[in-house]
């Protein structure tokens, strides 16, 4: 039995997989009080799925952030109560079991690689397009982590190539730097775009949606973010050269995007000569649950049973 956790800032889940077949899932409000209480919580949701279950397992954890393989302690997660605390030793201790702590970017990407929509592929790209924008890297089913644990962090790159007028407008960062991806594409990119142009506030489906229906303003603010997406996938096609990219998040479901990113992808990237699919996430906001608990194989799941 594999038993993944999913640690957001307003809820816990948890997902029990046997043989990648869903047996048990539960989720809780995510203590908005002290770091212990959150901990607390995640051993309590494994304590109560194995005595359902009757059955020990092997646990993994996707969170809003990473562990730092210099420290040992969680860094870059926007639930900021976890920051500088060792997150997978202090669970270790109460469940008394190794437990696989990885950014949910990367749960995602692996989830999907498993056997989710980019099932049977080498090299995937996981992309997570909502409020934020992040990404995850799954090379022959493994989570790519990297030397500062950050691989696939895309959004803070700066927007490749900037036309003359987005050098002009470029947005602020949350992280304090200027033109970064996420500040452009993300769903607030887009609402900010929206806004700036118009001096109105809509959502980035609401967008998509007017765009859909003739608005010419919609349109060009779609067009633009169409543009900039692709620019900011070609960066990642032709460093990782990826057999599939699969897009998570609010606005993978504007369905327009499967449509207007390959071409402009591959217009962007060195010498192409094949598209890299680029395709929606099949398991939705199931991905990063399902991606915890794929950190651990099905042999290493039945040792601990």
């Amino acid at each position: 039995m594999r038993f993944g956790i999913d640690l957001g800032g307003t809820k816990i889940e948890i997902v029990a997989l046997d043989e990648g077949r869903e047996v048990l899932r539960e989720r809780v409000p995510t203590p908005q009080t002290i770091y212990e209480d959150t901990i607390r919580a995640m051993c309590d949701l494994v304590h109560r799925a194995e005595s359902k279950l009757g059955v020990r397992g092997t646990v993994g954890v996707a969170i809003p952030g990473t562990i730092s393989p210099t420290s040992g302690l969680v860094k870059n997660a926007n639930s900021t109560r976890l920051i500088g605390h060792p997150l997978d030793r202090d669970l270790e201790a109460l469940l008394e079991r190794p437990v696989r702590v990885a950014n949910d970017a990367n749960c995602f990407a692996l989830s999907e690689a498993s056997d989710g929509a980019a099932a049977g592929s080498d090299i995937v790209f996981g992309v997570i397009v909502g409020t934020g924008c992040g990404g995850g890297v799954c090379v022959g089913g493994r989570v790519l982590r990297g030397a500062h644990a950050i691989a696939g962090e895309w959004g803070h790159n700066p927007l490749p190539t900037p036309h003359p007028n987005e050098i002009d407008i470029a947005p602020k960062c949350y992280c304090g730097r200027t033109s970064c991806i996420e500040a452009w594409i993300s769903g607030t990119g887009l609402a900010a775009d929206f806004q700036r142009r118009s001096g109105k506030t809509l959502r980035g489906h609401d967008i998509a949606a007017a765009a859909e229906g003739g608005n010419e303003l919609a349109l060009a603010v779609m067009e633009d973010f169409y543009d900039r997406f692709a620019r900011s996938l070609a960066t990642i096609v032709n460093v990782l050269d990826p057999d599939a990219i699969v897009i998570g998040g609010g606005l993978s479901n504007i369905d327009t995007i499967y449509c207007e990113l390959p071409a402009r992808v591959e217009s962007y990237a060195f010498t192409p000569e094949g598209r890299t699919r680029i395709v929606k996430n099949l398991h939705g906001d199931s991905s990063g649950v399902r991606g915890a608990a794929w950190l651990w194989s099905e042999a290493e799941a039945a040792r601990m049973e």
